[in-house]
């Protein structure tokens, strides 16, 4: 189902998108946060881009761990810790397993639970779990179907975008954006805008492939 090309074109794409947003990510944090985001997000995806054909040639749950590893050294702030830990630890959930829909899915289940830990948060706190949690519950939904990818891939972009604005309204209780109180209302959270366009690169990625037929409907 996924390849290891699959995920270096979805790497590359979500480092062009990241710095595509950098401004918009600045902004975004810059107004509820201390405004790094942009350029630490940047740092870190060209740091795995950097290093893509050493990390891109072992095992899936390797190549995952590995991401995770780069990210957590190179990002900084508060968001190197989450997505490393996401990756780290979907990676883990991944060894020695055959890549299928279940995997997978246990495998972002393993990557959520991590991020709630590593954060001490959960969903509807403004942070990017607004997005990872609504989107990992439509794969399951999926896992446990006979849909199509295109059909799912749809999903999950709509979860996404849905999670991303649904940080507009919350009260930030989470990290620099809480000391601001009732003043975080009415910003969107920037991890979950880089999460976000995390999303919309990995489908992106499948369904460039799905086209060159790598992946069955």
């Amino acid at each position: 189902m996924v390849s290891n090309e699959i995920i270096r074109t979805a790497i590359r794409y979500y480092y062009q998108s990241i710095s595509d947003h950098f401004e918009l990510l600045t902004n975004l944090d810059t107004a509820i946060g201390d405004g790094d985001h942009g350029e630490n997000m940047v740092r870190g995806m060209k740091a795995v881009v950097d290093k893509l054909d050493a990390i891109t040639c072992q095992e899936m749950d390797q190549v995952v761990h590995d991401i995770g590893l780069t990210l957590v050294m190179k990002i900084g702030g508060a968001s190197g810790p989450l997505y490393g830990s996401f990756f780290m630890s979907a990676g883990k959930s991944l060894q020695g397993r055959t890549l299928e829909k279940g995997t997978i899915a246990e495998a972002l289940n393993a990557g959520v639970k991590a991020v709630k830990h590593r954060g001490k948060s959960r969903d509807g706190e403004k942070t990017l779990l607004d997005v990872m949690v609504p989107v990992y519950e439509t794969f399951m939904e999926f896992s446990d179907s006979h849909s199509r990818i295109t059909d799912y891939l749809n999903q999950i972009l709509v979860e996404a975008d849905r999670g991303l604005e649904s940080t507009r309204l919350m009260k930030a209780t989470k990290g620099r954006a809480s000391f601001l109180g009732d003043r975080s209302i009415g910003h969107l959270d920037p991890g979950a805008k880089s999460c976000q366009l995390m999303f919309h690169s990995i489908c992106q990625a499948v369904r460039d492939h799905l086209k060159e037929g790598e992946l069955a409907e």
